[in-house]
């Protein structure tokens, strides 16, 4: 165990410099699982609607409560198990995690299903707290990065495919089954993680902070504020992309365009795997930069099919590695309190989802939905403002 300090966290060698491969893709798989179980009820409303005898926009609050959960749940949680075993206590949140959405599959009524959605939430936003740190003490100190964004690649995975997935598996048979899916599919993962995945020590009660002193830490604030605001930006296009599409009269399809960001942001989360150890500041200026961009050509190419396409391409590739690029700033400005610094990432994520959907809804009752590209590019530039801002004390040039 190397002695930590605010830059040089506590991290573990798997052995002689090898990755862990296997671990590590077992905690991507685990964030697919994540991504794609608070996701899916957005593709599967009119079925769970008509089946529950409910509306459309009741089963939404199915999204609500799982992200409620995550942001009440997450930080008091990490940092009331910062002591424990990191092996057992990830075990302990997916298997939690498996029968919450299992008892959302079986709910006999709305008020059930809602009450085990915050429930899996709860448990998610744990087990997001946990990852990024885990990754990196179970990897080579000198390629924390690359654990990073390999963990990380279950993420966009689980946006560009959970979702759809769901959808599919619920079309062919009943939306409990897309849920019932997913709970096997996390009992396989956990399975694998308890075979593959290496144990981690928990922070010795000498080192850990009060939860504002780490809070407080340089760098951890303005990496949050970076967090909260570019995933405004994202969220609140990705939500309305459907609007803006009709907007643009090209004909494009939602799920054309969704499924090229998704497969650029794989390519993004791989470059930012090739240079995230080297040069991590200078990788979080360009990508804000190019996600700036796509934002400026959603909004002037409005009118021409190519430039749409090439938008998404340009916005899934830089925003495609920025959950690993902050993650690995959060990891470093905590030092050995990295688990509770990382903590606060899936509750900047999900108050940042909330904010979307009503920064959204204000802005298309007010204007058309070309103002959507719009936001986008005024907040993609305050988030590369920020970057530049904590340049030298969130974000450095190289780990």
């Amino acid at each position: 165990m190397s002695t930590a300090t605010a830059d040089n966290p506590v991290v573990r060698d798997s052995g002689h410099g090898r990755m862990p491969v296997l671990a590590l893709v077992s905690l991507a798989l685990i964030g697919f699982i994540l991504v794609a179980i608070e996701t899916m009820p957005a593709g599967l409303l009119p079925d769970i609607a008509a089946r529950m005898a409910t509306s459309e926009g009741t089963v939404g609050l199915f999204v609500s409560a799982y992200a409620l959960g995550t942001v009440i749940v997450t930080v008091p949680a990490i940092s009331l198990t910062r002591g424990f075993r990191r092996k057992p206590l990830l075990l302990i949140s997916v298997s939690g995690l498996i029968l919450s959405n299992a008892l959302t599959a079986a709910a006999p009524d709305v008020a059930a299903a809602l009450v085990s959605r915050f429930v899996a939430g709860s448990f998610a936003g744990i087990i997001w707290g946990m990852l990024a740190a885990y990754a990196i003490r179970i990897s080579p100190p000198a390629r924390s990065g690359l654990a990073l964004s390999i963990m990380s690649i279950g993420a966009p995975l689980g946006f560009a495919f959970g979702t759809p997935l769901g959808a599919f598996i619920g079309g062919l048979t009943d939306w409990r089954w897309s849920f019932a899916g997913l709970s096997l599919l996390a009992v396989i993962v956990g399975l694998i993680i308890l075979v593959s995945v290496p144990d981690a020590p928990g922070l010795p009660a000498a080192t850990r902070l009060p939860l504002l002193e780490v809070f407080r830490l340089r760098g951890v604030l303005i990496a949050l504020i970076v967090i909260g605001v570019w995933m405004l930006a994202h969220s609140t296009i990705y939500t309305y992309v459907a609007p803006y599409l009709r907007a643009t009269s090209t004909g494009i399809s939602p799920d054309l365009m969704l499924l090229v960001y998704g497969v650029a942001s794989l390519a993004g989360v791989g470059i930012t795997g090739v240079f995230l150890d080297r040069h991590p500041r200078p990788l979080l200026h360009l990508s804000a930069a190019a996600f700036t961009g796509a934002g400026v050509i959603l909004l002037v190419g409005h009118a021409w099919t190519a430039a749409i396409l090439l938008a998404a391409l340009l916005w899934g590739v830089s925003f495609g590695g920025m959950s690993a690029q902050l993650q690995n700033a959060l990891t470093h400005a905590g030092g050995d309190n990295a688990d509770v610094a990382n903590s606060f990432l899936p509750v900047a994520f999900n108050l940042a989802i909330f904010g979307s959907g009503v920064l959204g809804a204000v802005l298309l009752t007010a204007f058309d939905a070309l103002i959507l590209p719009a936001a986008m590019t005024i907040l993609g530039l305050l988030a590369l403002a920020l970057t530049l801002y904590g340049r030298r004390t969130a974000f450095a040039a190289r780990h």
